[in-house]
């Protein structure tokens, strides 16, 4: 199936095409899910198990790294072995993992535990961008990743208000409880509903060494690290606010739990919503020129941040800000995976894994210094936010913009 046979005539192709989009935006969807639900429970978790703000994060922590070396794995796998069977061992671990962590009354078990949930959940994520590869490329590529983050974006808007309202009806172990059971429908919906996408004579042969040696060509590529970098850095900015907003919003400006997952869901419609007007600007004008705007906007957005919580300028500035800073990622992630996969048709698993990694590590890095000043201050998490965003403009302008076509790009599916 390629991107002619999804597209097809408007009346027989946007029901395939939506109901691909659903599952895989569901799919990748499970990563914030996995981060964000918990998120409104962070407080009272670090009370219940007494620990530290900075320890309760590292729980956090953990979860990014495990998504992040998950998807090291799991990409290379899938171009090997193909996309459906990774895909569905993963969704069967990550539903036990998340089972072990609702029973556990132990900090470090948990942290060990939230490290073996995104290990395995990282397959999702991995494994649905490769998909999409494996049926569309170019701008058609594009548009369905806009598509893709009108469905995976409803996940950052849905976790955090239903994690938010299952703390009325439960504890922190039952948001685990939850996301078990939500892997579990997942996994019955790939196994009926999602068929194998990477075809035997397309996936990478030679074995384990031709698998993690794609890994390492891909490194090799500057553009294409490029925008790995780009995207991961923007994200890394996003994460030092899944990290520190629950408690700087609760506790520095007297927000409630169930206010917070208001702000939140806000500010997920948001990157909906600039996920959109990304694809839509980049038909008219170039994936290149959008990505540069929607980096200039991330700056400038995360600037006034810091201006407005040294100056004490009250919650609403700081609230606004925190939109722009959050919405942009969707408009940063629809043009950077669109331009950093079309020329990767043949690893798509690979560079799909380097994508996600890069926001996972960075992000599992910013996360802790969020926390350092402690639970009453926003300008450790807003100057961590104005970093990874001026680091992002900068690597697209160093590595990218300057560096179009090279032949590692055109060549990578010869050598392998």
């Amino acid at each position: 199936m390629n991107s002619r046979e999804l597209a097809g005539t408007p009346a027989a192709g946007r029901p395939r095409r939506f109901i691909l989009a659903l599952m895989l935006g569901s799919l990748t969807g499970l990563g914030p899910f996995t981060i964000d639900m918990y998120l409104p429970s962070l407080p009272a978790l670090a009370d219940d198990l007494h620990v530290t703000t900075s320890m309760a994060q590292l729980s956090l922590t953990a979860c990014l790294l495990g998504l992040a070396l998950g998807q090291l794995a799991a990409g290379p796998i899938s171009d090997a072995l193909g996309r459906r069977k990774p895909l569905l061992w993963g969704l069967l671990f990550y539903a036990a993992a998340s089972a072990l962590c609702a029973w556990t009354t132990s900090m470090g078990v948990l942290v060990a535990l939230r490290f073996l949930q995104g290990l395995a959940g990282s397959a999702g994520i991995v494994i649905a961008r490769a998909i999409a590869r494996d049926h569309f490329e170019g701008r058609e590529l594009t548009r369905f990743f806009a598509l893709l983050m009108l469905v995976n974006g409803a996940a950052p808007v849905l976790a955090p208000v239903a994690g938010g309202q299952l703390l009325r009806v439960t504890s922190w172990h039952g948001v685990f409880v939850v996301l078990a059971l939500l892997s579990v429908a997942l996994w019955l919906a790939a196994l009926f509903a999602l068929p194998e996408s990477l075809l035997p004579q397309r996936r990478v042969q030679g074995g384990l060494r031709a698998t993690v040696g794609a890994l390492g060509i891909l490194l090799t590529n500057p553009e294409f690290m490029g925008y790995v970098l780009t995207q991961g850095l923007a994200f890394a900015a996003m994460f030092a606010y899944i990290s520190g907003s629950s408690f700087v919003l609760q506790e520095e400006y007297g927000v409630s739990p169930q206010g917070f997952s208001v702000i939140f869901a806000v500010n997920g419609v948001g990157i909906i919503f600039a996920g959109q007007a990304g694809a839509r600007a980049s038909m008219l004008w170039g994936e290149r020129r959008v990505l540069a705007v929607s980096l200039a906007f991330g700056v400038a957005g995360s600037l006034a941040l810091l201006v407005a919580v040294i100056s004490r300028a009250g919650l609403a500035a700081v609230v606004a800000s925190l939109f722009v800073v959050v919405a942009i990622v969707g408009a940063v992630s629809t043009t950077c995976n669109s331009l950093a996969l079309q020329n990767q048709g043949h690893v798509a698993g690979s560079a799909s894994a380097w994508l996600g990694v890069a926001g996972m590590l960075i992000g599992a890095m910013a996360s802790p210094l969020v926390g350092l000043g402690g639970s009453r201050t926003a300008v450790p998490m807003a100057a961590v936010i104005l970093v990874c965003h001026v680091l992002a403009a900068l690597s697209y302008g160093l590595l990218t913009a300057r560096r179009r076509g090279m032949p590692a790009a055109k060549t990578m599916s010869k050598r392998m």
